[in-house]
């Protein structure tokens, strides 16, 4: 219902009220006319309700100076002031309107005594409906504010599960990349290297020896994917430091000149570093496939107390152009992101000599939640 149709409501209301009951108890014109005039003061509570009990006030007191009370009876009076107090702790915001009740408890006194008529219900009756009106209002307003929380909740719940879809397909293609790159890159390797081959039937063999594995391996990990978007618990071990070792002797099954060089402490380390370093030493002989065919190609895992290094650096391409890079960079910024996941520093970038590398620290413990920007240099997309 709109305010002003209820406002007009408890005038009216409070108007025939005052008047019915006075007119039961056999009061004048005047005693009606006063306790109609109570009664319908009780509709300006809500948009004024100090000018309605200061009304109020001003009506008791005109009638204690006529020693009679609003209604002519006590019972009219009382069940008005209790209205008058009520609305009063209702819509009075401010705690300083205890002078609402304070004011009516003095002029119904006033008008009980001048009446003579007893004083002790006159003190209790405001003060016991302004308390009940008062923690009503309380009440409205702590709901009001859970409310208001609740929907708050419910915003962030949404877009958090707006930004954990969009994490969620970063990591699918992330991971998609991982595998469909370097799967690819060792086949149009050894399918160029086969047409060149051709003539040699035993040559020609292993070329799609090692295009036929580098497929299986991409349909496993293809299938360890697929599994994960199903269901977490159907994965099996996630790529770790020890597969290292087996992913470069693919690599230079497929005819790439790659050296792997294990130095210092490596055992202890945590899932996602061993992990990550998986996919750093990945990226790089994806990208030396890519990019620097022929060229020779350094792996480094050397691991301290501290940390772990990862470092995979080839030599110039034939082609300098191939250095330059026309990639769209997708594997460096998903690798930029485990890296940073795990508390660790990137770096990918030409070396002096015409070569690449590309360059990880990973710690060996980081603080819960930790999350330290990848440092990446200028030109990284390859």
């Amino acid at each position: 219902m709109p305010p002003r149709r209820s406002d007009l409501l408890l005038a009216v209301g409070g108007a025939v009220a005052g008047a019915a009951i006075t007119a039961i108890w056999a009061g004048g014109a005047r005693d009606v006319a006063t306790a109609a005039a109570l009664g319908a003061a009780l509709g300006a509570s809500r948009r004024y309700p100090r000018a309605t009990w200061l009304a109020a006030v001003v009506i008791l007191l005109l009638s204690a100076a006529q020693a009679r009370l609003p209604g002519d009876h006590a019972f009219t009076t009382y069940l008005l002031l209790a209205a008058h107090a009520f609305c009063a702790g209702r819509w009075d915001p401010h705690w300083r309107g205890l002078a609402g009740p304070a004011a009516l408890v003095c002029a119904s006194v006033a008008a009980m005594t001048a009446a003579d008529e007893s004083r002790v219900a006159s003190v209790f009756i405001p003060i016991a409906a302004w308390g009940a009106a008062r923690a009503l209002r309380e009440r409205e307003l702590i709901a009001a504010e859970l409310t208001a929380r609740a929907r708050e909740l419910e915003e962030e719940r949404e877009a958090h599960a707006a930004l954990s879809v969009r994490y969620e397909r970063a990591r699918i293609a992330s991971e998609l990349h991982d595998i469909v790159a370097h799967a690819i890159s060792i086949m149009v390797v050894q399918a160029g290297a086969g047409q060149r081959l051709a003539h040699d039937p035993q040559l020609t063999a292993e070329t799609f020896k090692a295009i036929a594995g580098a497929a299986l391996q991409a349909e496993q990990d293809m299938g360890r994917l697929v599994a994960l978007l199903g269901d977490e618990r159907a994965i099996g071990p996630a790529p770790d430091l020890a597969l290292i070792e087996e992913l470069v002797a693919r690599a230079s099954g497929s005819g790439l000149d790659v050296a792997l060089n294990l130095q210092g402490e490596r055992a202890g380390l945590p899932v996602e570093v061993g992990q990550t370093a998986y996919r750093v030493v990945q990226e790089g002989l994806t990208n030396a496939l890519r990019y620097a065919t022929g060229s020779a190609v350094r792996v480094l895992v050397r691991g301290d107390r501290q940390a772990l290094l990862v470092e995979v650096t080839n030599d110039p391409a034939d082609n300098e152009r191939a250095l330059a890079g026309t990639g769209t960079g997708t594997g460096l910024q998903g690798l930029r992101d485990r890296v940073a996941a795990c508390g660790g520093t990137l770096q990918a970038g030409p070396l002096t000599d015409g070569g690449w590398q590309l360059r990880a620290r990973l710690p060996r413990r980081t603080a819960a939640g930790a999350v330290a920007p990848a440092a990446v240099s200028p030109r990284t997309t390859r």
